[in-house]
């Protein structure tokens, strides 16, 4: 009886004590100093998978199309820069395109030199010929002015002379030439003092008609053929001024111009021919490994279609594919990097940030950059294409 009693009792007891822990928790002088909340950081450390290649490479292809005569190296050799590694037909041809191109362009030349190296001679002669048709003018205006005055006795008396000379003259051409006259076999000889009688009387009846003139009085068609001398001698000088303005500094501006244009449409034309027989060669533009090789003697070549990979080893780098939007601004230019290889777990190799791309690319719904690092180790087990891990060093 007395056990029933002090159940209740107890009961109460307990509720009581679990009320008074209950209001220490919360009771405002029970409360614990406050403290700061850690802010939860990410794991230090950026990486990123990318994929191996050689520094240096390049997809080679002809530049025409045609059939390939022949197949100079083998795929995997060493390569030399300009070593040439297959041929296309109709090289001849082409070759022969270039060696005209070249002559063309040795004539081109030569008349832009002949044209600079005669310009000192080629401004005397011009200049020459402007005395010559002042001298002209002056005769035929003095001649036409003796027409129209009547001739002075100091005139007249020089050309009477001039006329006794000349004919002493003819009357010895006339001599050389008579033993000759009815010869027809030595027709060198014969010629050369035909000419020579034929100048001879040439002169001797100018200056007959000259004399006759002077002596005379003028007709109205000797003043009409004096006039129209002076006018052609006034013509031809002032042609003279200007071919002689036009070079006195240099060459004609005209012919220089159409030379310059000469030489350049023929170096212009040798280029294109040259490039044309480079077409039919395929050519290595660096040092390095003829990596791939898909080309035969004997088979047509399409133009732009790749038939071989050209590779320095040297020099690798790795191209990562998965750097994100959150990552890559904790990746600089020059940084450094390790690199771990899938395919070589033993092996731990260093490297450099090169260049971070600008343009991103959206891979599997997340924003990635394309990050080139550049190895500053090598190991001979690399492979083109490995799969690379990319841990940037901070």
């Amino acid at each position: 009886m007395l056990k029933s009693r002090l159940f209740p009792v107890i009961s109460l007891l307990m509720v009581a004590t679990m009320l008074l822990s209950s209001c220490q928790v919360i009771s405002p002088t029970a409360q614990n100093p406050q403290q700061d909340i850690p802010v939860v950081t990410q794991a230090p450390g950026v990486s990123a998978e990318g994929k191996l290649a050689p520094q240096y490479y390049v997809n080679l292809s002809f530049k025409a199309g045609g059939k390939v005569t022949e197949v100079l190296v083998n795929e995997g050799d060493q390569i030399k820069e300009g070593q040439v590694i297959a041929r296309l037909d109709q090289r001849e041809q082409f070759a022969s395109a270039v060696d005209n191109a070249s002559y063309e362009l040795l004539n081109a030349q030569q008349v832009l030199k002949d044209l600079q190296d005669n310009a000192e001679v080629n401004t005397a002669a011009a200049l020459q010929k402007v005395a010559d048709g002042r001298d002209a003018v002056r005769s035929a205006e003095r001649y036409l002015t003796n027409l129209n005055t009547g001739s002075k006795e100091v005139d007249i008396n020089q050309t009477k002379a001039d006329v006794v000379i000349l004919k002493d003259r003819l009357d010895k051409a006339q001599e050389d030439f008579a033993p000759y006259a009815n010869k027809k076999e030595d027709n060198v000889t014969r010629a050369q003092y035909l000419s020579k009688l034929s100048d001879a009387q040439r002169k001797y009846d100018n200056a007959v008609r000259l004399l006759n003139n002077l002596e005379g009085s003028a007709s109205d068609i000797d003043l009409s053929i004096a006039e129209a001398n002076l006018s052609l001698a006034q013509a031809s000088l002032a042609l003279a001024e200007q071919e002689y303005e036009k070079v006195k500094n240099g060459p004609d501006p005209d012919q220089l111009a159409s030379a310059q244009a000469g030489e350049k449409a023929a170096e212009t034309a040798l280029a294109a021919a040259q490039a044309a027989l480079e077409d039919r060669e395929l050519i290595a533009p660096f040092s390095g490994t003829l990596a791939k090789l898909d080309l035969k003697a004997g088979e047509l070549a399409s133009p732009g279609v790749v038939i071989a990979v050209l590779a320095d080893f040297s020099n690798w780098i790795v191209e990562t594919d998965d750097l994100t939007e959150l990552d890559v601004p904790k990746v600089s230019v020059g940084q450094n990097v390790r690199i771990t290889f899938d395919a070589l777990p033993e092996i731990e190799l260093t490297g450099k940030v090169e260049s971070i791309s600008e343009v991103h690319v959206e891979k599997s719904g997340d924003v990635t950059y394309t990050t080139k690092i550049s190895l500053t180790q090598s190991d001979p087990r690399l492979r083109w294409g490995m799969t690379a891990v990319a841990h940037f060093v901070e």
